[in-house]
């Protein structure tokens, strides 16, 4: 046991965002330990840190060590790739929180996640988003940037909308491309750096097209809260995109400032959608 107060415990997965946590917890006040998934977690975002790796299955190492550093709140945040179960390889505790999991396992990210976050409070856990520490990162409403959508543009994002509430109450996925109201690619397992090369392949003869990256209807936003980064923007000018609309509040820029640069550099448009625009449920 450390006899100081109580960390914030977080389990890292890949990117940035983990160590943007950690800094704006630490301005806080508060004691950091990161925990991060091997084979996922980067030792350049994490290694400032009190921190340690461990396997993605090995619970009962998780647990043990979130004790050991007297955590009591968690945030789970960064992408991980979901292993199949041959590469799980779960330790004892590992295969009892499976069991727990039940059919949740096999649902899709959100229905894990909030699976996952449930289990972590009976274990005496509080589970807190990130976005209660990266308040400043939180996407803003209307245009960002120096570029704004036409009216062709916004009938695509509502289109998009509609699109990304149809697959998010089937536990699918965030996003979707939208090019003149011709649904070009859909988000799943792959991601959206995977969906906008899809995009680009079958985008239209005419003007761009729009990717569209809200939170599922009734997501568990503590654990997947979508996220956009220069990566993002690079494949969406990649694609022959005209600009990226996304729920204002509802979605984590990794470097909002850069973004920004990045996207009036490529021409496209930055949009933060409110659920009036949108229609009923959309954001």
């Amino acid at each position: 046991m450390t006899g100081s107060d109580p960390a914030l415990g977080i389990l890292a997965g890949g990117g940035p965002l983990p160590g943007q946590v950690a800094a704006a917890a630490a301005a806080q006040g508060r004691r950091v330990f990161i925990l991060g998934f091997q084979d996922f977690a980067e030792p350049g975002v994490i290694g400032g840190w009190p921190h340690a790796y461990v396997r993605l299955a090995a619970a009962g190492q998780i647990l043990a060590t979130l004790r050991a550093q007297e955590c009591r709140d968690l945030v789970l945040i960064g992408p991980v790739r979901r292993p199949s179960f041959r590469d799980l390889r779960p330790d004892a505790e590992g295969a009892r929180i499976l069991a727990r999991l039940g059919r949740a396992v096999f649902s899709g990210d959100d229905g894990l996640l909030g699976a996952l976050v449930r289990i972590l409070g009976e274990e005496g856990f509080r589970v807190r988003g990130a976005h209660e520490f990266l308040g400043s990162a939180l996407g803003p409403a209307g245009v960002c940037g120096r570029i704004a959508p036409d009216a062709r543009m916004m009938a695509d994002i509502r289109r998009g909308a509609e699109v990304v509430r149809a697959l998010g109450r089937l536990d699918i996925g965030q996003g979707c491309v939208v090019q003149n109201g011709v649904v070009l690619a859909v988000e799943a397992m792959e991601g959206t750096d995977r969906m906008l090369e899809r995009a680009g392949l079958c985008r239209q003869p005419g003007e761009g097209g729009t990717l569209v990256k809200l939170l599922k209807p009734g997501q568990e936003d503590r654990a997947d809260m979508p996220v956009i980064g220069p990566v993002t923007i690079g494949g969406a000018h990649k694609a022959g995109l005209s600009g990226i609309a996304y729920g204002a509040g509802g979605v984590l820029f990794t470097d909002l400032p850069g973004c920004i640069r990045a996207a009036d550099e490529a021409g496209l448009f930055l949009y933060g959608v409110l659920p009036d625009e949108a229609g009923p449920g959309a954001v």
